[in-house]
């Protein structure tokens, strides 16, 4: 999730165990990147619904939206990690507070 989210990549979400429901509820609601693709009566998802969720994404208006915020969190992710940004500054913090701690 976290590589589709840095390189801009619209996601279809079909969450199963674990973390994977929350993965899906950030990736349609908060993050507005993509699509839950939901079960039918057996709990699977058929081909029918990934097709519709896929053309969801890459067609129309609202795939345009999701593209573009897709495109959005890319950038957001590219700061993060570069010279200066938040992930880069956290990265050192932490080193230096480790350094600090560590027995001489």
């Amino acid at each position: 999730m976290l590589e589709a989210l840095s390189l801009g990549v619209p996601m279809v979400a079909v969450p199963r165990w674990s973390d994977q429901s929350t993965n899906a509820k950030l990736v349609m609601d908060v993050w507005k990147m993509g699509i839950r693709a939901h079960p039918n009566e057996k709990d699977i998802e058929g081909r029918e619904e990934i097709v519709r969720c896929i053309k969801h994404v890459m067609e129309g208006e609202e795939g345009e939206e999701v593209r573009q915020n897709a495109r959005k969190w890319r950038e957001l992710a590219k700061k993060a990690v570069d010279e200066g940004g938040s992930s880069d500054r956290n990265i050192d913090e932490f080193v230096s507070t480790l350094e600090s701690i560590a027995p001489k």
